[in-house]
């Protein structure tokens, strides 16, 4: 279970075939493998040692790639931080798990000074771009170039591979650890699940320090296939880049498909090579998800559930869920089934199992589950127990295995003694046609503990007021799930895997209680 088998797997076989693709710029596995090896060299020529921690701050590239694979030939360990954070948290996460090393961009080059200054130990900088490289920093090409390639450190198993910081969505963020064991056998799970073919191109526009990124990267080495990287989501550059390499597999965040799918230029590109779109962090509007089959016509449909305390991936709703009868009989909103080798469980809030049907808390149980949160004992302790990850998320299972979430178990509202989902309450508001975004937060309220209150962004034109919106919502749901408040913003705060993040919408409300429910 070493992450960098793959590579050498595909350097005996088939060294000439493409790697990775990069705009311009392509490898070959001869090429990538020679690369990785001198890199390597390169970092531990810098003072690198086996277990020590290197970052990269950095937009999505092949460099990325040759970050991670040359980090783990060497033996250390990767931090792949947020490039959404602030300098604050940044320096946090450097200073958290001590990140002695950091790769950068151009991208994020004027942090850089700020970075050094406010971190208890000021980082080694690597320059990863193409000018000219900055005083003081080493430059990635030239690490290449200068360095003789080393052998492979082939660290594996239950060395740890990576510290992936979570987007902070529930308090200071955590480093959640994932071994060489975790990600080797999440992606093995994800693929007897649902195999990635042969002569597969993907094109990967998750943002590599999430692990959705990271996972799906390392699958695709571990398989020994192609990816094509864009550095960020672009509408106009996933359009071209997929008919210019014919991409045929790709993940999507719904609302980034959504925009693509919405693109007045759509109509002017090839995308017959398309075959399988794979999506996350959320579920599918089903109004995006008709007008993505209208457009593409046989495309398979996958939606993948996860978090980055199991390394990707938890279950798959597979293409035979997205089908006409599946969207009639409710089966495409689920999240699907636990993939092969992971073990699935709901339960009550003292640890047994439910009925079919139930609401509970999801609990997950393999080799991919995270090893623990960095230096945080008491986490670790509350998040694994009995060998089970306790994962916060409410949902329930059908009789044939099909999970459904229905909210963060800490995002339930309980108003007048009754519990209300959040999810179950977003779903309603996004069916109605001027609705863009939404999401639903509990706040105080003097005669029902708690409020249900809707924020939501409309679609540009859009005049639905917060009567229409309450009325909309009593045609689907109990009146007491109603929202009792609406607030209308133009955008609502994301994390960076794209997930609205409703602690900073709760803030205003509860700010200066002792309690943040009631």
């Amino acid at each position: 279970m070493h992450l960098t088998q793959g590579l050498h797997k595909s350097i005996q076989m088939t060294p000439d075939a493409v790697a990775c693709v990069f705009r311009n710029r392509r490898r070959t596995y001869r090429e990538l493998g020679d690369r990785v090896a001198r890199l390597a060299a390169g970092f531990c020529g810098l003072g690198l040692q086996t277990g020590e921690r290197i970052g990269m701050l950095s937009l999505n590239s092949d460099r990325f790639l040759e970050y991670m694979l040359a980090g783990w030939w060497a033996g250390a360990v990767l931090n792949p931080v947020n490039i959404r954070w602030s300098v604050r948290e940044i320096v946090y996460s450097l200073d958290d798990c001590d990140t002695g090393y950091l790769v950068i961009d151009d991208h994020h080059l004027p942090l850089a000074d700020e970075l050094c200054a406010r971190a208890k130990r000021p980082p080694v900088l690597i320059y990863a771009g193409d000018g000219e490289t900055p005083a003081g920093m080493h430059n990635f090409e030239q690490l290449i170039a200068a360095s003789a390639p080393m052998e492979d450190s082939w660290r594996g198993g239950e060395d740890l591979a990576v510290i992936m910081y979570t987007g902070g969505t529930t308090g200071l963020s955590k480093g959640v650890m994932l071994s060489h064991r975790n990600l080797w056998s999440g992606a093995m799970m994800r693929q007897t699940t649902s195999q990635i073919s042969r002569d597969s191109m993907g094109l990967v526009i998750s943002p590599m320090f999430h692990v959705a990124g990271m996972a799906l990267v390392a699958s695709r080495v571990i398989a020994g296939v192609p990816s094509t990287f864009i550095p960020f989501f672009d509408a106009i550059e996933v359009l071209e880049t997929i008919q210019r390499e014919r991409i045929n597999e790709i993940m999507f965040i719904p609302a980034m498909l959504q925009a693509t799918l919405a693109h007045p230029r759509l109509a002017e590109y090839d995308l017959s090579s398309l075959r399988r779109i794979s999506y996350g962090a959320s579920p599918i509007n089903a109004t995006v998800l008709e007008r993505a089959m209208e457009v593409l016509p046989g495309i398979e449909f996958v939606h993948a559930y996860g978090m980055t305390e199991i390394g990707g991936v938890a279950t798959l709703n597979m293409p035979e869920d997205h089908s006409l009868a599946a969207r009639a009989n409710g089966r495409s909103r689920s999240v699907g089934r636990a993939i092969h080798g992971l073990q699935l469980m709901i339960v009550d809030p003292q640890g047994h199992e439910v009925p079919r049907g139930t609401v509970g808390e999801v609990l997950l149980r393999g080799p991919s589950v995270m090893q623990g949160y960095w230096r945080k004992p008491e986490e670790t302790a509350q998040a694994l127990q009995h060998g089970w990850l306790y994962t916060g998320d409410a949902a329930y299972m059908d009789a044939d295995g099909y999970v459904f979430i229905v909210d963060r178990v800490k995002d339930m509202i309980i108003s007048g003694g009754e519990n209300v989902y959040s999810a179950e309450v977003e779903n309603v508001l996004a069916k109605h046609p001027d609705v863009a975004q939404c999401a639903v937060i509990g706040i105080p309220h003097e005669q029902w503990g708690e409020a249900v209150h809707a924020v939501v962004t409309l679609k540009p034109g859009a005049s639905a007021d917060e009567d229409a919106l309450r009325a909309h919502c009593r045609e689907f749901i109990a009146g007491y799930k109603c929202p009792k408040s609406v607030e209308f913003r133009d955008t609502l705060p994301l994390s960076g895997a794209g997930k609205i993040i409703k602690r900073d919408l709760r803030e205003p409300f509860w700010k200066g209680k002792a309690r943040s429910v009631n």
